[in-house]
């Protein structure tokens, strides 16, 4: 973490918008500032802004409700428009990097390199072969202006875009630690994708990301049970609609969700097959979950069976000091599983790129 004031973390889901700020002192860092909005169905879709006003209100109710004053904001994406590939190239120095970069993401890089947007970091250097790995990523130029554009509309200053897989890694490593020889599976399960980073001894061995997530369960409890889209989200979280609790079983909406939730383990471990199969030490050692759809506990659990991997929930907030007059150890509980990306987003600096 470089020198700086801290950035807002600004979390923006295709359900909900995060925001989380830190104050970083001599006792640590400092949480000031967690809340979070709802959005409408279909404001978000694929990672594109489908409803550019509603996201911009979200965000101007959560600044107004928690007095923040500060502009610079660090946000991040995910999604089928974001490339990251490990890739390993001739040892080089950073000036030469930057200036060959262009010309080796086009071989990696499945869209026209005009119309994204390149980020680079080296991970580890083999000076004795001559050869470095660096983490590439792209993003489509596109989608980036188009949450950039929303950040200031609601009149804040977006001096970073990170990508969520990383944003999460942050996040456990302020929380956790990494360790040698250790393998962690850091998981976000949203309401329509699953961003999946496995990390071993602290550096990013695979990411991908999955267009599969909450809204699924929500979809095809809504589909069997002939009720609204929310009365649906109300079951899938434990909840009930009042008048129509008498209609439906809840053991019904249970066999749905587990249904779901195999679906969605098995998803998984086919892309936990995949790292498996290409990764020189394949032994996974634990799986962090985190995200709204993480709140569901047979979830975790299914994830668990199926990949034979102890699997919890991230807590965010493990390392993190508040006041518990203005915020209870219950409500801080409550706002760990959806609260992860914003955090890992909120310990990045004004002063970083």
């Amino acid at each position: 973490m470089a020198k700086g004031q801290n950035c807002i973390g600004l979390d923006i889901g295709s359900s909900a918008v995060k925001l989380c700020v830190f104050k970083s002192g001599k006792k640590g860092l400092q949480l000031q500032a967690f809340d979070y909005t709802q959005l409408p169905p279909e404001t978000i879709v694929d990672g594109a802004l489908m409803n550019s006003a509603v996201v911009v209100d979200a965000i101007t109710e959560l600044l107004a409700r928690n007095k923040i004053r500060t502009k610079e904001t660090a946000i991040s994406v995910s999604g089928n428009t974001v490339i990251i590939k490990k890739i390993t190239l001739p040892l080089m120095t950073q000036e030469e990097l930057e200036e060959s970069i262009q010309w080796e993401a086009e071989q990696y890089i499945p869209f026209d390199i005009k119309d994204v947007y390149i980020g680079f970091e080296v991970l580890a250097p083999r000076t004795e072969q001559g050869q470095m790995d660096v983490v590439l990523v792209a993003a489509k130029k596109e989608m980036i202006n188009d949450y950039v554009a929303v950040c200031h509309d609601a009149g804040l200053e977006p001096t970073v875009v990170d990508v969520d897989a990383f944003s999460l890694q942050n996040m456990y490593e302020v929380n956790y630690g990494f360790h040698r020889d250790e393998t962690i599976v850091l998981l976000d399960i949203g309401s329509s994708v699953v961003s999946m980073n496995v990390v071993s001894d602290g550096i990013t061995m695979f990411t991908r990301d999955l267009s599969i997530g909450g809204s699924d369960i929500t979809e095809e409890i809504q589909k069997q049970l002939n009720i609204t889209y929310q009365e649906a989200e109300m079951y899938k979280m434990g909840g009930s609609p009042g008048a129509k609790s008498d209609e439906v079983l809840p053991q019904e909406v249970e066999r749905i969700i587990q249904d779901k939730a195999e679906d969605m383990a098995h998803e998984i471990q086919r892309s936990l097959d995949f790292y498996a199969a290409t990764a020189a030490n394949s032994k996974i050692d634990k799986i962090i979950v985190s995200g709204g759809t993480a709140a569901i506990p047979s979830l975790v659990r299914t994830i668990a069976r199926i990949s034979g991997v102890p699997a919890e929930v991230a807590n965010p907030f493990r390392n993190v000091s508040y006041d518990e007059r203005q915020f209870s150890p219950d409500r801080i509980q409550r706002w760990a599983p959806i609260a992860a990306i914003a955090v890992g987003l909120a310990l990045r600096r004004t002063n970083e790129r």
